[in-house]
């Protein structure tokens, strides 16, 4: 039974990074082509690849050591981004579509904390519990939207944060809780979490509150790692 659940992971693992690569060199092929400018295609990338992978955690079996094969897929995409971000690997269709100014090095700190973020969440806390969820969610759909949102709207600035503005602020908002309380309605529809949504639904909003008053803090390119500290801190302690 337990080599059975061993290879059950390694082949749910092979479909996840698959479908993951899928996604990754198609947006890469598209911004290479100039059909996408490369902010946006950067962003695109930060908001699908995150939820594609979380959808495929139901494939992965009960076992205890399920979460570790699930870890395997961010952990081997993040060290391709190591790869090419210190110049071992040439992507130039990857580094199009992941920096802002087409330097490798830009690879290095946004999508590689994006990726760690993305193994210690899995590892930490996996399907059986909505704070890893939650957290993956808000960096996702939250932060990515901001940007997207931001940049084409967001003629308001914030007064303590000139690089931001308020309709980024509230697409931050908006697409943390979007984001997170449909993943954790799913999850819940598949039977792997318990939770009363329409409690969750309140809490839910406040972490994405709270994560989008950090976002909108005057940082650059620690977001993934402040905001998703946040919602872990606030989703262990009220989840």
């Amino acid at each position: 039974m337990f080599q059975t659940l061993l290879w059950h992971d390694a082949i749910a693992a092979f479909i996840t990074l698959a479908l993951a690569l899928l996604w990754l060199r198609a947006i890469d092929a598209i911004a290479h082509r100039g059909w996408l400018e490369p902010k946006l295609s950067r962003k695109i990338v930060h908001i699908g690849t995150g939820p594609l992978f979380v959808l495929c955690w139901p494939l992965f079996s009960a076992a205890a050591s399920a979460r570790y094969f699930a870890a395997l897929v961010p952990l081997s995409i993040t060290a391709q981004f190591v790869a090419i971000g210190v110049g071992w690997l040439q992507d130039p269709a990857a580094v199009t579509a992941m920096t802002r100014a087409g330097n490798p090095r830009e690879i290095l700190r946004g999508p590689l904390y994006y990726g760690l973020v993305f193994v210690l969440c899995t590892i930490c806390f996996w399907r059986t519990s909505p704070v890893g969820i939650v957290a993956l969610m808000l960096m996702c759909g939250g932060d990515g939207l901001a940007d997207i949102i931001g940049r084409r709207w967001g003629t308001r600035k914030l007064p303590f944060s000139p690089d931001k503005s308020w309709a980024g602020s509230a697409a931050m908002f908006g697409g943390s809780f979007a984001f997170a309380w449909g993943m954790l309605a799913w999850f819940g529809h598949l039977g792997l979490l318990a939770l009363p949504l329409d409690e969750t639904a309140g809490i839910v909003a406040a972490i994405a509150l709270a994560a989008t008053l950090v976002e909108a803090l005057p940082f650059r390119d620690i977001d993934n790692l402040t905001l998703t500290g946040t919602a872990i801190v606030l989703g262990v302690w009220w989840l």
